[in-house]
């Protein structure tokens, strides 16, 4: 099964709400690396342990996953039970329908601190008492300062299983999630409208935590190129104390069997003979919005000859009535021999 979560917990696989909870609390207080100057590094890689753990095992979506497949089918591209087609999520997964394949549980492991601040009320025990703390580790506590020195037992143990009563800081906004969004080179090239469904957990005016579907419409802009990063604010899950992650579509493009790309250019190869190479060759291709060019070319075309055809690349993004070139590259086929004739002939011709 690989990472074993009811073992990082202490707990046993019939541990209920309750005593994840408590045993989350023990724990996540022990190996704080704020509690642990003496051995940050070890108690930073617990500390995420324990958080994942507990991410994974208190949430039915995701434990019913993990308890079937294991590690691997939380990482993996495995539908959880029950997903019926759109599936459902926890705060740390999602599920994402593009229209290119079935439906998928992707597990995103939720922030250590995010978590942390739902159990206790912050994620930076300081807050804003006694001067301003440095960022950096876990928690973002490290460097830290607090009347009477450096974050101090006393302060862990008014948060022991009792509770507390600590400034509650801000809520934190949780992690971006990222999904490929894959284009043709002809949307890239003309502009498309692209409308993705997404699912994700709301809490209603009860408080009840439910399950909504909507649809984000994307309109691609002609020239938008790999890389290109579409975000919808905040239409992440909801969860206590944690401001919704933005969505984020990352632009993708598909391979074209034609054209190839170099940032506004477009890049044609194309295969001719040796004879078509040294009498001259006439290029006949349909631009990726439907046109016919024929480009006739009279020189010597040799193996690095590129013919460069201006405005017939790509667009530029911030200007769209201006386009990049088209670069027509070409692979010379050499005969792999000659007869005497030939040879003496091509010798007469070239006048050696």
């Amino acid at each position: 099964m690989g990472v074993d979560y009811y073992k990082i917990l202490q707990v046993d696989k019939t541990a209920k709400d309750d005593d994840l909870k408590k045993a989350y609390r023990k724990l996540a207080m022990k190996w704080h690396p704020d509690k642990n100057p003496n051995n940050k590094k070890e108690a930073e890689a617990k500390f995420k342990q324990i958080s994942e753990a507990y991410d994974v095992l208190s949430d039915p979506q995701k434990r019913a996953v993990y308890d079937q497949y294991g590690e691997e089918g939380l990482k993996g591209q495995v539908p959880p039970p029950g997903a019926g087609g759109a599936g459902g999520a926890g705060p740390g997964a999602s599920f994402f329908s593009t229209g290119d394949g079935p439906t998928s549980f992707r597990f995103n492991p939720r922030n250590a601190d995010d978590i942390f601040a739902e159990f206790f009320g912050f994620s930076n025990p300081y807050g804003g008492m006694g001067g301003g703390g440095g960022g950096g580790g876990v928690g973002g506590m490290r460097g830290a300062r607090f009347p009477g020195g450096m974050f101090g037992d006393d302060i862990f143990k008014s948060y022991g299983e009792g509770g507390g009563s600590m400034h509650q800081s801000a809520p934190r906004k949780a992690a971006p999630v990222e999904n490929k969004l894959r284009c043709s080179l002809e949307e890239l090239y003309m502009g498309a409208s692209k409308r993705m469904k997404i699912s994700r957990d709301i809490v209603d005016s009860s408080g009840k935590s439910v399950q909504v579907e909507e649809i984000l419409t994307i309109d691609i802009k002609p020239g938008w190129k790999k890389g290109t990063k579409i975000t919808f604010p905040e239409k992440g899950n909801e969860m206590p104390n944690v401001i919704p992650a933005d969505v984020v579509f990352v632009v993708d493009e598909k391979p074209h069997p034609m054209f190839s790309r170099d940032g506004n250019d477009l890049i044609l190869t194309q295969k001719i003979s040796l004879a078509e190479a040294l009498t001259g060759y006439t290029v006949n291709l349909t631009t990726l919005d439907g046109r016919n060019l024929t480009i006739p070319i009279n020189s010597v075309i040799h193996p690095n000859y590129e013919e460069v055809v201006p405005k017939e690349g790509m667009p530029i993004p911030k200007d769209p009535t201006k386009r990049g070139n088209l670069r027509i590259k070409f692979s010379v086929k050499f005969p792999t021999r000659l007869t005497a004739e030939q040879k003496a002939g091509i010798k007469t011709l070239m006048g050696a």
